[in-house]
């Protein structure tokens, strides 16, 4: 087993990584649990058949009281109104501030389960037990929680980091090509932007079973990574906007479909691939040779390097910059390339990234 440690005044935790955790979690979850009587545990519908038979057991074996909501797969369950019915469903369970929430699942019942803990009774403790690559690698480190209004993605929400981070990498084994590629779209957002040297070893492992051979070291990575970017900046008022690389057009992307015809990866994916040549346009620094490197390994996983924008959902794609939590005023900071390895935030106005954005779609 692997270990991380998040060091964040008064709120640091680890990160557990190793085969088999997800059947041992009580004897990780009592140590830094010592007051709970109660969990409640967040699952959905994809998860529960499969893993919940594996934790519940021994939850109760060491002394625990349980409950369980089980919610709809996928991003509409990320809603105020679900919100609102698990924190009914936690008093009707009698929680108390000194019991926990556990998420057992991919990054929505992540994001939805650490709201709820975040803001239940002012706030009760939280673990993170992620189940697909996209959680392992990302959502369920750093303590970002929330839920999407319809304005937008993730709109609602807060920093709530959890008590400890259980990874089991056997739990990848049933997701589907689709959602492992999800998740891949995060891994390779580390080396584009952190780390020249992981993005090549990436490079060199274009498929699923390259990739799960050598799985532990990847999410040991990323998570490494991305704990040095929360150390420095909790809050996500500096450094840590690099991790949003992709994001701002890849969340107009989602939302221009209805958060259906596009998953979180591949809006991502094709995002990262817009911001490299907002890059090149705007003179950056990085090269055609980066955006190739990025298109030919993105499409190794079957991830989309271009989403189209047409004349309708051009206005989606404006409102949805427009409210990126990255803005400020009337500006808004993109993240951009300077070379594989090294990205930077650049400030600019929001106005000035729409037509970027339309010169790049052809829009006249």
């Amino acid at each position: 087993m692997r270990t991380l440690t998040v060091s964040l005044p008064g709120r640091s935790y680890d990160i557990l990584i190793g085969s088999g955790l997800l059947s041992q979690a009580a004897e990780y979850l009592r140590p830094v649990l010592p007051r709970a009587k109660k969990l409640f545990v967040v699952t959905d519908s994809n998860v529960a058949p499969i893993y919940l038979s594996a934790l519940i057991p021994g939850l109760e074996r060491a002394g625990f009281e349980t409950a369980c909501r089980e919610i709809p797969a996928g991003e509409g369950s990320k809603s105020a109104a679900m919100l609102s019915a698990l924190w009914e469903d936690m008093m009707d369970f009698g929680l108390t501030r000194t019991d926990a929430v556990v998420a057992l699942g991919g990054g929505v019942v992540g994001d939805l389960a650490g709201f709820a803990a975040a803001t239940i009774l002012r706030g009760v403790d939280f673990v993170q037990i992620p189940t697909t690559l996209l959680a392992q690698v990302d959502s369920s480190v750093g303590g970002k929680v929330a839920v999407d209004l319809a304005h937008g993605k993730n709109l609602a929400g807060a920093f709530w980091q959890p008590k400890v981070v259980l990874m089991d990498p056997d739990t990848l084994d049933t997701l589907d090509d689709r959602t492992f590629a999800d998740g891949m779209a995060e891994v390779i957002k580390y080396g584009c932007i952190l780390d020249r040297s992981f993005f090549d070893f990436l490079a060199l492992r274009p498929g699923r079973g390259d990739i799960m051979e050598e799985i532990e070291h990847v999410l040991y990575t990323c998570c490494d990574l991305k704990r040095m970017v929360v150390e420095e900046d909790e809050r996500d008022t500096g450094r840590r906007m690099l991790l949003n690389f992709g994001h701002t057009v890849g969340h107009a992307f989602e939302k221009m479909g209805n958060y259906e015809t596009w998953t979180h990866g591949q809006a991502v994916a094709a995002g990262m691939c817009v911001a490299v040549r907002l890059g090149l346009a705007l003179g950056v620094g990085c090269t055609g040779d980066d955006l190739q490197a990025l298109t030919k390994l993105l499409q190794a996983f079957d991830l989309p390097v271009h989403i189209p924008c047409s004349d309708a959902e051009w206005p989606v794609m404006a409102e949805t910059i427009g409210l990126d939590k990255k803005g400020a005023g009337d500006s808004v900071s993109l993240i951009l390339l300077e070379e594989m390895g090294r990205a930077k935030a650049v400030k600019m106005k929001k106005a000035e990234v729409l037509s970027q954005l339309s010169a790049l779609y052809g829009r006249t």
